[in-house]
C-alpha cells in the first residue's frame, strides 16, 4: 500500500469537533486570542495548542494493535548491539550512580498517602542526577531550597551523584519505577549514528511509502517528515518512530483502519491531520513534560477525567516526558498504566525496535559534564551596529520548550517585515549543519551533528543570501538578513536559542544565556526580560522603543 496524503483539498472525512467543556480541559480558550509579540514560532497552529485530544474511548486506544503489524524488527543496525532479555531488576546500583534516583524497575504501583505533618515518614535519600538544578528539585519535593541538605548552590547544575535527604512532605510516589533516560528523549548524541530513513526502509512497513504534501506543493516521504520534526523540536527519532508504531503499526506493518490514515497518531485535534502535525504534536508534548520537569512547573498529570496524580518526585525528565505524553489519551490511570508499564505498551515496543535505553544511556554517558559552561559568545550582529532587544526569553521552538530565546531586531528604519539590509552574524565559530525554511543551526564543535555539543539555532533569516549547510564560518561571519521568514513575526528581526546535545536551554537558567558579556534575565511573563552587564540594563520591548536599543 503507498501512502499518499495531502491536507489540501483532502477528501477524508474531518472527527466530529470537540466539545467546549474538553477545550477548556485541553487548556484552549475558547473565543480569546492572545496578539502575537515580536516572535511566535513557528507558523503552526499548533503553537496556539496545550494539549490534544482523542476521539476514541480508552479501551479503544493504544491496547491493542494492528493484525497486520509485521514480525518485530531486530535492534537497529546503527545502534550497538543489545542483550534484548535484560530486565530493570538487573540493573547494579554501581553501574546507574548518577541514574539511581531515576531506576527503571523500582517500586511498586499504588496509591499517595499524604502525611499529615513532614514528621509522619521518613526523609527521601535522593541522589543528584545530571541536568538537576536546586529550585526545580525543591519544587518537585514541594519542600523550600533550605530544608534540602546538604546545603545546594541556588545557581547553575548541582554535582551529579550527591546524596540529598530531603523532608517527605509528599507519601508515598505511586509510579517511581523510570521509563526512558533523557538520552532517549531528546535529540541527543545517542542517535547521532541513527539513520532514519534506512530503518524504515527495513522495517517496510506502511510508513516507508507514505508521502505527504506538509506545504503547498512540497511532498514529503515519511522518513523526511520524521527528520523535521526530530531537528525541529529536538526530539529523539527513535522515539517517534516507537510512539507511531504503537500507535498505529506503520513503522512495522499496515494500518489497522485504512480510513483513518490521516490521523496516524489519533490526537483527533479539529484540522490537525497528516504525519507532520502529529508527529509535531507528539514532540509538544514530550517537551512540555520534558522542560516542564527540568524547570519543576510540572509537578503533576490530569488525566481527561480531570483526576490528578502526583508526579513520583525522583523521576528523571526522560520519564516524565513519555508519561505526559501517554496521559492525553488514557480517561483512566489504569489504561494509561498498562500503555506504559504493559506487555504491549509503548516501552515494549520501544525495546523491540531500539533494544534498551538504559543501556545506551551507561554506555554513553551523562547529557551534562561536570563544570559544563557556556562558550564565548557574542551579540549576532556586527560590532557599532545600533539593534534593539525586542523579546526577553520565550520559547525555544513551539509551546512545551523552554524560554530559551532572545530576539534582536536592527534599527535601520525600514519598514516591517521587510528582509532586512542588515545582517545576522556568526556568535562564535562553527559549521552549518542546518540552513533551511528561515532556520540556521550553527554546530560550534565543528563534528557536524546538531545532536552534540554546543549548537546555536537562529530563527527568521530570510533565504536571500543565507548561508547554505556545510559551511564553516567565523565570529562575525555574514550569515544572513533578518526578516519575517521562517514563521510567524509581527517585525523583522533575528531568533537565538541555544541547545546542549539536543536539550534546549533557557536563557535565565542554570547555564545561563551570555552575548558579548550581556547576562539575560527573565521576568514573570514571556518576552519580557533583560540583558545586564557592568551596572547597564537593556529591557526588552517588542516595538523596539527606548530603552531596547543595545550596541555590541
Amino acid at each position: 500500500m503507498v501512502g499518499r496524503v495531502s491536507r489540501q483539498g483532502s477528501s477524508l472525512k474531518r472527527p466530529v469537533k470537540q466539545h467546549l467543556g474538553a477545550l477548556i480541559w485541553l487548556g484552549l480558550p475558547a473565543l480569546v486570542l492572545i496578539p502575537a509579540l515580536a516572535c511566535n514560532l513557528p507558523s503552526r497552529r499548533s503553537d496556539e495548542l496545550t494539549f490534544p485530544t482523542s476521539q476514541y474511548q480508552p479501551s479503544e486506544v493504544g491496547l491493542s494493535f494492528p493484525t497486520s503489524i509485521a514480525t518485530a524488527m531486530p535492534v537497529s543496525s546503527t545502534t550497538p548491539s543489545l542483550p534484548m532479555a535484560t530486565t530493570p531488576s538487573s540493573y547494579s546500583t554501581d553501574q546507574f550512580r548518577g541514574l539511581q534516583t531515576a531506576t527503571p524497575g523500582a517500586g511498586q504501583v499504588g496509591a499517595w498517602t499524604t502525611p499529615e505533618n513532614e514528621n509522619t515518614l521518613p526523609p527521601f535519600t535522593y541522589l543528584t542526577q545530571p541536568g538537576d538544578s536546586l529550585n526545580a528539585l525543591a519544587d518537585r519535593f514541594g519542600v523550600s531550597p533550605d530544608q534540602i541538605s546538604p546545603a545546594q548552590p541556588e545557581m547553575g547544575l548541582l554535582t551529579p551523584g550527591q546524596e540529598l535527604t530531603i523532608p517527605n512532605l509528599l507519601g508515598e510516589p505511586p509510579y517511581p519505577s523510570a521509563l526512558l533516560p533523557d538520552s532517549a528523549v531528546i535529540f541527543s548524541p545517542e542517535v547521532a549514528d541513527f539513520k532514519v530513513e534506512d530503518y524504515i526502509a527495513e522495517a517496510g512497513g506502511y510508513l516507508s511509502t507514505y508521502q505527504e504534501e506538509v506545504e503547498v506543493g512540497d511532498w514529503q516521504t515519511g522518513g523526511e517528515i520524521t527528520k523535521r520534526v526530530a531537528s525541529e523540536s529536538s526530539i529523539n527519532p527513535q522515539l517517534l518512530l516507537a510512539f507511531l508504531e504503537f500507535r498505529s503499526g506503520w513503522v512495522r506493518g499496515q494500518p489497522a483502519d485504512p480510513s483513518q490514515v490521516s490521523y496516524p497518531i489519533g490526537f483527533y485535534v479539529p484540522d490537525y491531520h497528516g504525519l507532520y502535525l502529529e508527529l509535531s504534536l507528539v514532540a509538544k508534548q514530550l517537551n512540555i513534560g520534558y522542560y516542564g520537569w527540568r524547570t519543576g512547573n510540572q509537578t503533576d498529570l490530569i488525566f481527561p477525567d480531570y483526576t490528578h496524580v502526583r508526579l513520583s518526585p525522583g523521576l528523571n525528565a526522560g520519564s516524565v516526558a513519555l508519561q505526559t505524553l501517554v496521559s492525553k489519551f488514557y480517561r483512566h490511570q489504569q489504561d494509561w498504566l498498562e500503555a506504559l508499564y504493559g506487555s504491549q505498551g509503548v516501552m515494549a515496543i520501544y525495546k523491540d525496535m531500539f533494544g534498551d535505553p538504559w543501556l545506551k544511556a551507561a554506555m554513553n554517558g551523562p547529557l551534562f559534564q561536570l563544570g559544563l559552561e557556556q562558550p564565548t559568545l557574542e551579540l549576532p550582529f556586527a560590532p557599532g551596529e545600533l539593534w534593539s532587544l525586542t523579546a526577553g526569553p520565550h520559547i525555544a521552538w513551539r509551546t512545551g520548550t523552554p524560554r530559551g530565546a532572545l530576539d534582536f531586531a536592527p534599527i535601520t528604519g525600514e519598514p516591517p517585515c521587510v528582509v532586512s539590509s542588515a545582517w545576522v552574524t556568526a556568535s562564535a565559530p562553527g559549521l552549518v549543519v542546518r540552513s533551511d525554511r528561515g532556520v540556521i543551526a550553527l554546530d560550534l564543535d565543528g563534528d557536524g551533528l546538531e545532536q552534540t555539543g554546543w549548537v546555536l539555532v537562529y530563527m527568521h533569516v530570510a533565504e536571500k543570501d543565507k548561508v547554505s549547510a556545510g559551511v564553516w564560518v567565523d565570529t562575525n561571519a555574514q550569515l544572513g538578513h533578518p526578516s519575517c521568514e521562517g514563521g510567524q513575526a509581527t517585525g523583522t528581526h533575528v531568533h537565538l536559542a541555544r541547545k546542549y546535545n539536543g536539550e534546549w536551554l533557557a536563557a535565565d537558567g542554570p547555564l545561563p544565556m551570555v552575548l558579548s558579556g550581556w547576562v539575560a534575565h527573565a521576568r514573570d511573563l514571556p518576552y519580557e526580560g533583560t540583558l545586564e552587564k557592568d551596572n547597564q540594563i537593556v529591557s526588552a520591548r517588542p516595538d523596539g522603543s527606548a530603552g531596547s536599543t543595545i550596541v555590541r
